[in-house]
């Protein structure tokens, strides 16, 4: 049975207490509207840890747009469900007064990576994740932590973040999820329009296509995307587009055509 935590005090009474001795602990961070993406990284966590423990939190300290933090998808019940049904131990829903009792007046900066790519569009973007990221890996202080490569430049920046401050859990990357059509699963493909998201799969096809990186900006843009950017760096190809006020990311590993 799935145990349900909404205080931070009564959570950390628990997290004190001797259940949790000799026993390996998993950790799937989330902002909740929970798609098969993240039902993966549960089921990973549960086949892997004796615990595992989903903490849902929509951060509003990574959000540099209010209209965006107010639109983002929330299903409380349905995430519930899901963390039930995949055999989740612990639900942490912590508020913002308890994660943020400072008032976000310490947080963690970092100075090379997370100024590149998403970082020059979304100002203190990677500040919120960290700090917020931070928090839940020092409160759950699990032994595995997983997150999805979809959000590489993420992935890379807690892996070093974790690194950095000598915290004891290990950054699990996990597959991106997709659906038939090749897109990556996420939550903000809820706020698409029918008609978009049957375009939102050119996304994928295009960055992952044996094209230079003009030519794939040139047909998204003919198709209608806004393209923040594509790049590659390391072997990997990243890219963000728009359609509408919704913003999507993918990247893939750079290929032998």
């Amino acid at each position: 049975m799935t145990q349900v935590f909404n205080d931070l005090a009564e959570w950390q009474s628990l997290r004190n207490a001797t259940v949790w001795i000799d026993k390996t602990i998993g950790l799937v961070p989330t902002m909740g509207n929970l798609h098969a993406g993240h039902k993966s990284l549960l089921q990973r966590s549960v086949a892997e840890n004796a615990i595992t423990v989903l903490t849902i939190f929509v951060n509003p300290t990574q959000f540099s747009d209010p209209l965006d933090l107010n639109n983002y998808p929330k299903t409380l019940q349905e995430d519930l469900n899901l963390a039930e049904a995949t055999k989740v131990d612990y639900v942490l829903i912590p508020q913002y007064k308890d994660i943020y009792a400072d008032d976000y007046r310490y947080k963690i900066c970092e100075n090379e990576l997370s100024k590149q790519l998403c970082g020059k569009q979304r100002a203190g973007h990677f500040e919120g994740v960290m700090t917020v990221v931070l928090k839940l890996l020092m409160l759950v202080k699990a032994h595995n932590a997983y997150f999805g490569e979809k959000d590489f430049q993420q992935l890379q920046l807690i892996k070093g973040l974790a690194q950095a401050f000598f915290i004891d859990t290990n950054i699990i990357a996990c597959p991106t999820i997709r659906n038939e059509q090749g897109l990556a699963l996420s939550s903000r493909n809820n706020l698409l329009t029918p008609a978009q998201l049957k375009l939102a799969q050119a996304f994928p096809k295009l960055l992952n296509a044996n094209l230079t990186i003009p030519q794939i900006i040139q047909q998204l843009t003919q198709l209608g995307f806004s393209v923040d950017y594509i790049e590659e760096h390391s072997a990997r190809r990243f890219g963000a587009v728009r359609l509408g006020a919704v913003r999507l990311i993918d990247n893939f590993a750079v290929r032998e055509w």
